[in-house]
């Protein structure tokens, strides 16, 4: 019984949307942010970082705060404007590989309580504190949080007949995306399609468990019982089959002071090894790992037939490959804060990995196949929580299109 709710969205007037949106902050290289903030004055980019004209060193409390004052800014310039009514939002991203359609709504915080909406990956407390003081500061969020949905005829006819309509917003993007966005006011279709949700016996966050955990404290501390926005999680709803889940392979920086020899030794235990010299291994199936190391490619087959996978976590490659080598062989136990350790998502090309080791920034790299969404939801039916850097997944948004005011 997933609940959904309409909400009045800030977004872009119609002429200034492709301008105003922008991809997520951290994923600008340095001088790519610099040009935007010198040279586009309507990027949200100005919004998130609205020290930058100043060049200004200062403290989150403060920093925040000026995110909420340029927000104010842009909504009295008319930059920004808020609907009239409440709506629920339909986007579609499409590249040159892929489309991605699905729902904006606000979805239940107590839903997130009662393990209706489902996680599967671990939190960082920092993180999520400082999430949510950015929130409470700038009181707007405009990152939805990823759910998936199980597949649905119904609501796929429905988004089928939508998009046919001319879209509110239709804009390209630098990264070769063309976005539409479609506003749905009709009372009577979002009863509709609330009613569809209710049948829903659960949601799965793919993306943004930070951002839920942080949107659950700020409505804890809510004391004004008149604002219910803080009872609801800025999402973005897709069908199961309509996500890409990429792998993220890592690279290690040396072998923990092993010869290569006796290195390899030890894989030998729990894995068949075969040397596939200079040409490039990527791994094709479950339970199959790739290995760059001393300038060849090897591909590890776990040994299935030693081991007896108890649940879900068990038999997921990354956590085999931490049980089996990261921990006992190359002694990386903390996987998030380890330097020894570094994360390339499956986007960037195998060549990056080969690269970085063979100029001896790293010593060995390891190619691991994509989990899939089923994977992820036993692992999330089960309470149990994936090793960090398991999974990349898209769609991936922009900022500044659909803004919900907390």
């Amino acid at each position: 019984m997933a609940k959904i709710v309409p909400f009045k969205a800030v977004r872009p007037t119609r002429d200034k949307v492709c301008l105003v949106t922008c991809r997520s902050y951290d994923e600008y290289v340095n001088a790519e942010l610099a040009a935007q903030l010198d040279f586009n004055p309507l990027s949200f980019l100005h919004i998130l970082k609205p020290a930058y004209t100043n060049q200004e060193s200062v403290s989150f409390e403060k920093r925040y705060k000026q995110v909420s004052q340029k927000y104010q800014e842009f909504k009295n310039e008319i930059i920004l404007v808020k609907d009239r009514k409440p709506a629920i939002y339909i986007h579609k991203i499409v590249n040159k590989t892929q489309s991605y359609t699905g729902i904006i709504v606000g979805t239940s915080v107590e839903d997130y309580r009662n393990n209706i909406i489902k996680k599967h990956e671990g939190i960082i407390a920092f993180r999520v504190r400082l999430l949510k003081e950015y929130m409470k500061y700038s009181e707007f969020n405009t990152e939805p949080v990823l759910m998936t949905y199980p597949v649905n005829k119904s609501i796929e006819n429905w988004l089928y007949n939508c998009t046919q309509k001319l879209a509110d917003f239709e804009f390209s993007t630098t990264k070769k995306e063309t976005h539409y966005l479609w506003k749905i006011d009709d009372a009577l279709e979002i009863d509709w399609i609330q009613n569809i949700f209710k049948k829903t016996e659960n949601l799965y966050i793919a993306d943004g468990h930070h951002r839920t955990e942080a949107i659950k404290l700020l409505s804890e501390e809510n004391d004004n019982s008149e604002n219910t926005a803080k009872n609801y999680i800025l999402s973005y709803l897709i069908s199961e089959n309509n996500v890409k889940i990429y792998e993220y392979n890592r690279l290690v920086k040396d072998l923990n002071g092993l010869s290569k020899e006796n290195f390899i030794k030890e894989l030998n235990k729990n894995f068949i090894l075969k040397n596939w010299k200079q040409k490039p291994f990527q791994p094709s199936q479950k339970f199959q790992i790739g290995m760059y190391l001393d300038n060849e490619f090897y591909s590890l087959e776990l040994k299935t037939e030693k081991f007896t996978f108890k649940n879900a976590l068990d038999c997921l490659d990354t956590q085999i490959l931490y049980e089996k080598v990261l921990l006992p062989i190359l002694d990386i136990e903390d996987l998030r804060n380890d330097e020894r350790i570094e994360y390339i998502s499956g986007k960037q090309s195998i060549i990056e990995i080969k690269q970085r080791i063979d100029d001896g920034e790293f010593q060995v790299g390891f190619l691991m196949f994509p989990s899939n969404i089923n994977e992820i939801k036993d692992l999330a039916d089960s309470n149990l929580i994936m090793p960090p850097k398991s999974t990349y997944i898209e769609p991936k948004f922009r900022n500044g299109l659909v803004i919900y005011e907390l």
